[in-house]
Formats: structure tokens, sequence, C-alpha cells
């Protein structure tokens, strides 16, 4: 009896061992076995010739951070909102609704959902007349109390620190648009292609400095753009999509998995693999796909990941952690 118990405990364990299969998490037989599973979304290699390692350090987003004032707003406002909704069709006049950054080999997602949404609403609320891109780099090298910059940061700090110290204008890497371009070079995701190849080995963080790149005018302290509030919203699918349809888009960070590496398209939501780590992303809208709800979503690992750089998510039940994390605020 002992022993068929026994026997019995090790085939329970070994069938649901065969129903999870434990897959490298960006092999093709990960993207096989989800494409298999016929679920709401198609995976593809998006990382053809990178490290783990690289892909682990790209989660750089500390969860459950420090918490800013909640903004709520009353549910009699809701009766308007319309049931698709795209920042980037709303504001068309304001080309960084557009933008997919690449934040290289560094921990600074933190930063740089931040930084996209500060830019989409510098520009959507002076209806178009101020069109900036926020520097990624002046907030990820100078805001001390954000984190450890490269190692991993606090969405909530990042905007805490634009209403308090204001950010300066920076574009991409090598772009010279702006007083501090990204100095991070993006790397290569892909087997041939002119971009050094993607290894866990990220550099420190880039140093803060206080002056804008040379040739650039105005000065560092006159390039500045500050906040006038800062805050969270509401963990509540309406008052997520209130905010974004008022305001523009917003900072959301999320638990990373395994599966989510290999995104392409449809809408995503976790089938496979294990955490990889905290990471955070700007929302700018959402809709339904085949009666599937969704967020809409920009990612910073470049346009050759996943649908050109954006991706949709399970909405509506806090998938991943999405609905939980989001920040916000309102430029001066």
């Amino acid at each position: 009896r002992m022993w068929s118990a026994a026997f019995l405990l090790l085939a329970a364990s070994l069938s649901v061992n065969l129903a999870r299969p434990h897959l490298h998490p960006l092999s093709s037989d990960m993207v096989n076995y989800i494409n298999k599973l016929n679920t709401t979304w198609k995976a593809g290699h998006n990382f053809h010739n990178a490290d783990y390692s690289y892909v682990q350090r790209l989660c750089g987003t500390m969860l459950k951070g420090p918490r800013l004032p909640v903004m709520w707003v009353s549910y009699t406002t809701f009766y308007r909102l319309p049931k698709q909704f795209d920042s980037r069709d709303q504001w068309s006049n304001c080309p960084t609704l557009k933008e997919i950054r690449d934040q290289g080999s560094c921990g600074s997602c933190w930063a740089f959902g931040a930084a996209e949404a500060i830019s989409d609403r510098v520009c959507i609320h002076s209806n178009g007349k101020v069109s900036v891109e926020i520097s990624s780099e002046d907030l990820l090298t100078c805001c001390n109390s954000c984190g450890m910059g490269c190692n991993g940061g606090y969405p909530s700090a990042a905007w805490e620190f634009w209403t308090q110290e204001g950010l300066v204008s920076g574009g991409l890497y090598d772009s010279h648009i702006g007083c501090r371009p990204y100095t991070i070079p993006p790397c290569e995701h892909h087997v041939n292609g002119s971009r050094p190849p993607c290894t866990g080995e990220g550099g420190d963080t880039p140093q803060c400095v206080y002056k804008c790149e040379p040739g650039y005018t105005p000065s560092y302290n006159e390039d500045k753009h500050y906040g006038k509030t800062s805050y969270s919203v509401m963990a509540n699918e309406e008052q997520i999509q209130y905010e974004i349809y008022k305001n523009g888009p917003v900072e959301g960070a999320f638990t990373v998995y395994d599966d989510f590496l290999l995104y392409k398209s449809g809408v995503y939501q976790h089938v496979s693999g294990s955490a990889v780590g905290g990471h955070a992303i700007k929302v700018l809208g959402w809709g339904e796909e085949n009666s599937v709800p969704y967020w809409l979503c920009a990612n910073s690992w470049n346009t050759d990941w996943g649908d050109k750089g954006f991706f949709k998510i399970l909405r509506g039940s806090d998938h991943c952690g999405i609905e939980s994390e989001i920040v916000a605020g309102i430029p001066k």
C-alpha cells in the first residue's frame, strides 16, 4: 500500500510537470508550446541573440514602492468612456505618443515609462504647443531618491522627482536631440544586425551631469520642465481609463514572466514560465480584440520587440499586477 501511494504521488507530480514543461525561456520550444495552446496571443522570437541575463536586467522596476497620494474620480464621470481608446489617435499632433524608446542594457524601465508619459502629457496639456522628448537620461542619472539607477527604481519616485526637481529634454541614443540624450547604446536582439550583441554585462549607471550636451541651448536649468502634481491612480479599471481619457498616457508596472519575452501579437496573458522581475511601461489606451479586453502599452525594448514595440495585455483583472501600480501627474 505504501508503494502504491508513493507511486500515485510520483505519477501525479509527473503529469503536472508534463502539462507545464520547463522550457528554456527564449527557445523555439517555448514559442511552439505557447502557440499550440491557442491562447489570446501569439509568440515569436524577439531576442534571437540575447543572453537571459540581459533580459533579466531589463526588468528594473521595484514593485510595491512608496505610494503617491491616490487620485480618485467620482463614478458619475464614467458614462462617457468609449469602448476603444488610443491616445495616438486622440492627440495626433503629439509625436512622442508614437515613439518607442530603447533602454539598452540597463534596468531603467522605471525612468522610461515616466519620461515617455511625461513627454506626451507636456504636449497634450499645452494643446500641442510644447512638443518635447523628456530625457530618460536626466531622470535615470539624477534622481537619487528613485532607487539604484540601472539596477532598478520606483516609478512613483520618478514622477515626484519631476514635480520637485524638473526634467530636461533629451532624445534617443546618438540622436543629439535635446539637452541630455540617452547615452546607453541599444543592442542587437537579432543575429545579423549592426548593433552590439545583448549581454547581461550592463555597465554602471551614467553620471548625473547638470549641463546640456555641447551645442545645445538653452542652459540645463532653463531647459527644465516641471510637474505641478504627481499621484497614484486607484487600482480600478474605470479609474485608470478615465485618467488616460482625460489627461493622457500613464506609467504602469507589472510582473514580467518568461512568456512575455516572446510576445508578438494579440492580448498577452501569462501562460507559461516563471517570474523574471518587475517592469514599467507606458499605458496609452484600451480596447477589445476578439471579445478580450486589453490595455494598449508601449514598451522600451526597441521597435523590433513585440508589435513594433507596443503590446496589449489583459485588462480588468489586475493581470500580473498591471492595474495596481499606475502613476501619473499634471505638467506645470
